[in-house]
């Protein structure tokens, strides 16, 4: 059931791209980095404790994850090289919180969210094929 849950409320995520919204402070941004916030807990069964100390490094981290990807998005090389720089320096701050090993793990576990909301939204994509734009044209 709470499986159930958790893909449901990320199947309502989906309904705009995640990098496509320009405002980190937008509701679905808050509401898009909780639950992968969330994810990433889950997948590294981190501790109360260690859950306490994540989340607001998780949450400044994805704040500047979201603005170098919006300030880089004309160069897909540049932006994959300044994503990966921020993961480094996010790693050594993690790393103090849940260890080395599962500090890398956060970010195989982001991507894998992000792969899941993609997947969930292709799926209602073709499960609605007259949404597919605001003036309900098909492409």
């Amino acid at each position: 059931m709470k499986r159930f849950l958790f893909i449901l409320s990320l199947f309502v995520l989906t309904t705009a791209p995640i990098l496509a919204q320009d405002d980190d402070d937008v509701d679905d941004n808050a509401t898009i980095r909780d639950k992968m916030s969330e994810y990433i807990q889950e997948r590294l069964k981190l501790s109360p404790e260690e859950a306490k100390k994540f989340k607001p490094v998780f949450i400044e981290y994805f704040k500047d994850w979201k603005k170098t990807a919006r300030e880089n998005r004309g160069d897909n090389l540049v932006m994959r090289q300044k994503i990966t720089d921020l993961q480094v320096k996010y790693r050594a701050r993690f790393k103090e919180i849940v260890g080395e090993q599962r500090s890398n793990l956060i970010f195989t576990h982001q991507r894998g969210f992000i792969q899941e909301l993609r997947r969930l939204r292709q799926e209602r994509l073709k499960n609605n094929p007259g949404k597919r734009n605001p003036e309900g044209k098909t492409k």
